[in-house]
C-alpha cells in the first residue's frame, strides 16, 4: 500500500494548562475525501490550524507526502502541496474574479516577483485560469469585481483561489456556511469538480453535505478521533450517536 498523503502522529496541541488536541493519529490517502466533525469547542479547528501551520504542535508529527512540516511556516507547507480556505471569506474584493484566480494560478505555473512583465501576456497562465473559472461556473462573473458577487459566489471563488495554487491536499473550513439548500447543492456538485483527483480535507457542520461528499468521516470529541470510516459506518456506531449524532440524525429523520 502507497503511503499516506497526510499522516497525523500523536498529536497534541496544549493553551497552557488546557490540552485541546489529545493524541491524534489519522492517515489520509491520496485522492480521498475526508470530513472532520464534532460538537463544538471539539478542536476541528485547532487541529486545521496545526495542519496549516498556523499553529505548532505541543508535540507528534504532521507529515505531508511522508516529509514532516512541524515548525514550517504557512506559505512553506503551501508550496509543498498543501492549500486551505477559511471560515471567513478570503478574497481581494477590489480584483476582478479573474484577476482573483490567476493571482493563484501565477505560483503554480512557475512566475516568480517581476514587475517588469505584462500579465496579460502570459498565455498560459490566463487559460489556465479561464479553465478555473469554468470548473467553479463563474465565467459570466469573470469581469465583476470580487466584492459585487453573492455570498455563495464568493465562497465558490475562495475555493477557486485554494485550488489555483497547484496544490494536490485542499483544506476546507466550512465551505457551505450560511448558503441556502438551493446554494448548498450546487457548491457541493462543484467541490467534487473542482478536487477530483485530489485529496481533500474538510471541517463541515451540515451533516446533509458530510454524508453526500465524504468517502470517509474522522468524528472529533475533546480532542480525541473517537471513529474515522465510512459515512455509513459512522452513522450507525453507537459511541458516535451518543457522544455527536444522535439528536442530528434523530431530526433528519423526522424531516
Amino acid at each position: 500500500m502507497k503511503q499516506p498523503t497526510l499522516q497525523l502522529r500523536d498529536l497534541r496541541k496544549n493553551f497552557g494548562a488546557t490540552e485541546i488536541i489529545r493524541g491524534i493519529d489519522l492517515d489520509v490517502h491520496a485522492g480521498e475525501r475526508v470530513a472532520i466533525i464534532g460538537p463544538n469547542g471539539a478542536g476541528k479547528s485547532t487541529l486545521f490550524n496545526l495542519i496549516s501551520g498556523r499553529f505548532v504542535p505541543s508535540s507528534g508529527d504532521i507529515l505531508l507526502h511522508g516529509q514532516s512540516i512541524v515548525g514550517l511556516r504557512p506559505f512553506e507547507i503551501n508550496r509543498l502541496g498543501l492549500s486551505r480556505s477559511f471560515q471567513i471569506t478570503n478574497i481581494f474584493p477590489k480584483l476582478s474574479v479573474f484577476e482573483n484566480l490567476r493571482c493563484s494560478v501565477l505560483w503554480s505555473l512557475g512566475y516568480r516577483y517581476n514587475f517588469w512583465r505584462a500579465l496579460s501576456g502570459l498565455g498560459d497562465a490566463n487559460h489556465k485560469t479561464d479553465e478555473l473559472l469554468s470548473m467553479l461556473g463563474l465565467q459570466s462573473r469573470r469581469d465583476v469585481l470580487a466584492m459585487n458577487l453573492t455570498y455563495a459566489e464568493q465562497r465558490s471563488l475562495e475555493v477557486g483561489i485554494t485550488i489555483g495554487g497547484g496544490a494536490d491536499v485542499i483544506l476546507l473550513d466550512e465551505p457551505t456556511a450560511g448558503m441556502s439548500h438551493e446554494e448548498t447543492s450546487h457548491f457541493i456538485r462543484m467541490i467534487r469538480s473542482v478536487t477530483e483527483g485530489k485529496t481533500l480535507l474538510t471541517v463541515e457542520h451540515d451533516m446533509g453535505v458530510v454524508f453526500e461528499l465524504a468517502d470517509r468521516i474522522a468524528v472529533v470529541v475533546y480532542g480525541e478521533v473517537i471513529a474515522f470510516d465510512t459515512p455509513n459506518n459512522v452513522k450507525n456506531n453507537p459511541r458516535v450517536q451518543e457522544a455527536y449524532l444522535g439528536a442530528v440524525l434523530e431530526v433528519q429523520d423526522d424531516a
